[in-house]
């Protein structure tokens, strides 16, 4: 098995607790370093940054954390009827080589329509997605024809351009890797003709298999492979009693009108993704584990009162392993995780899952397998490596 594991930054903010102020924490550049730095050192492939009204701009995060860091990727959003596509390709090369080949793409076309008006975007569902398509087609031609000295014209319904050309191409040929989540069928005919790889929420075993089946199709008959990546958070423990009483803690402040408030503006966005998380939980009126995990050790309580992806995998160490394997086994070869707060379940996941992966991603992870600079020393005689060695 091959896969990715990356990690996300909390730029719409971090806590102990979902839907409560109580154990936030400010998030700031230097909490943002500290997140990104763990998430190189700790071997975790890249980040995902969020974007939104509620987040800070995800361009000008990534590029603050550029020079944090040194091999961490990250994947940053283009928003179509935001970005103008010509414009989006040159901060895209620009970071590319900037960073020595460090950028993914991810062409976010959005649910939310009152923010989406907010920001000057008044197309229905039905033609966001035509205008993605056209803006991910002129992104990735003006690219990859930068690489040759050429410039490229090009006439939709909903963009044009005429002689766009960069004269600095990107590191990576040719372009940056796009990556791209949307759960309707205007969604999987865009993934499966235009982008490197489509991004599925985490649904259950079944119905992501479903996703990949229809998407893996609809690229194949038009001769092209696509990659799959999953968006999923993560409460693991040394045992499951431990994860499951984490996942409650976290929900604990949560109150039946923050609930009702979160549900009624998740049903007002015209977004299938958002509509299928919405499905997974019945709006907070039982927040057993048996109402909430829908499928062995996923548990849909994230989604109670935060938008996009709303379930995580919960158990312990051995149990988690064993649901990302399963991911993998239907073709998932990239996991974007997250737990919170951010910055110590980073460590976590790495210090308890990483080493029960496969061999092989564990050897692509290339984190140090050394505990701490030497090792404490034990009764000031042995270091716990020459312990381990002996026994």
């Amino acid at each position: 098995m091959s896969v990715s594991v990356f990690w996300f930054l909390p730029t719409h903010g971090d806590s102990r607790y979902l839907g409560s102020t109580e154990g936030a924490r400010t998030v700031d550049l230097a909490y943002l370093q500290q997140v990104a730095g763990a998430a190189d050192r700790l071997g975790y492939e890249g980040v995902l940054i969020p974007t939104g009204r509620s987040c800070e701009d995800p361009w000008v995060i990534a590029s603050s954390l550029m020079g944090a860091t040194q091999r961490l990727k990250f994947l940053v959003a283009v928003r179509p009827g935001l970005h103008q596509p010509a414009l989006a390709a040159r901060m895209a090369a620009t970071f590319d080589r900037l960073s020595g080949g460090r950028l993914l793409v991810n062409l976010v076309t959005g649910g939310d329509r009152a923010e989406l008006e907010g920001d000057g975007v008044f197309l229905d569902h039905a033609a966001r997605y035509e205008q993605s398509a056209e803006f991910i087609r002129i992104w990735r031609e003006v690219i990859a024809r930068s690489h040759e000295g050429q410039s490229f014209d090009y006439e939709g319904r909903h963009l044009q351009v005429k002689g766009a050309k960069l004269l600095f191409p990107s590191v990576q040929q040719p372009h940056p890797p796009v990556w791209f989540g949307g759960s309707s069928e205007a969604a999987h005919d865009l993934a499966a003709e235009q982008v490197e790889r489509y991004l599925t929420w985490g649904e259950t075993p079944a119905e992501v298999a479903k996703k990949i089946a229809d998407v893996r199709l609809r690229a194949q008959a038009r001769g092209r492979r696509v990659s799959f990546g999953i968006r999923l958070h993560v409460i693991v423990r040394e045992t499951e009693e431990q994860a499951w009483q984490a996942a409650e803690a976290l929900i604990s402040r949560v109150d039946d009108s923050t609930v009702i408030r979160a549900q009624e503006a998740f049903a007002r966005m015209d977004s299938e993704g958002q509509r299928r998380m919405a499905a997974l939980h019945s709006k907070g009126a039982n927040r057993s584990r048996e109402a909430l995990e829908i499928s062995p050790n996923l548990w849909a309580g994230v989604g109670l009162v935060r938008g996009g992806a709303g379930t995580a995998l919960v158990g312990n160490p051995q149990q988690v392993a064993a649901r990302i394997q399963e991911y993998a086994a239907l073709g998932i070869d990239a996991f974007i995780l997250s737990g919170y707060p951010h910055l110590e379940e980073a460590y976590r996941f790495a210090e308890l899952v990483f080493p029960l992966l496969p061999r092989a991603v564990r050897e692509q992870l290339g984190a140090s397998r050394v505990t701490g600079p030497f090792g404490e020393v034990v009764a000031n005689l042995d270091a716990p490596s020459r312990l381990q060695s002996q026994s």
